[in-house]
């Protein structure tokens, strides 16, 4: 099967306040750039940070808004997890356990961007969650 690399562009006021939070903090890889625009790798997928001139404002909740990946080794997320709490990376929701205890058991925390743009990262116990189990309705936090 060929790979499918999932590209996602979103706003941004600052390359170089981009390029501290995404490089140095999330451990983005730097593509190419220039005065408009920043392409990064997100663990093989392209995110491209676009300068905008219209005022950025904050969601009030997690949702309807936000991307992240969904890792599938624990390590992974919690390696992820340890960067962003010594990198001092915003938390919109500190990482904790959803749905303990059924087939949709998973890890999760958010971080929120200088510019507002909120990530989820998850990490499934039950790999099959991810996609399937379409006989559970529940999906996310009924409080976000």
């Amino acid at each position: 099967m060929n790979q499918v690399i999932f590209h996602l562009a979103f706003p941004i006021t600052d390359i170089a306040q981009a390029k501290a939070y995404y490089v140095d903090g999330l451990g983005c890889v730097a593509g190419r750039e220039n005065p408009h625009a920043l392409i990064l790798n997100l663990h093989g997928h392209q995110l491209v940070a676009h300068i905008t001139k219209e005022p950025l404002t904050p969601q009030r909740g997690i949702y309807p808004r936000h991307f992240g990946l969904v890792f599938t080794v624990e390590n992974d997320w919690e390696n992820l997890l340890g960067r962003a709490q010594r990198k001092n990376l915003l938390f919109r929701e500190e990482a904790k356990h959803r749905f303990v205890d059924s087939p949709l058991e998973h890890r999760t925390f958010f971080l929120e961007d200088p510019f507002y743009n909120l990530m989820e990262f998850k990490y499934y116990s039950h790999p099959e969650a991810i996609f399937g189990t379409a006989e559970y309705t529940q999906i996310g936090d009924t409080s976000g």
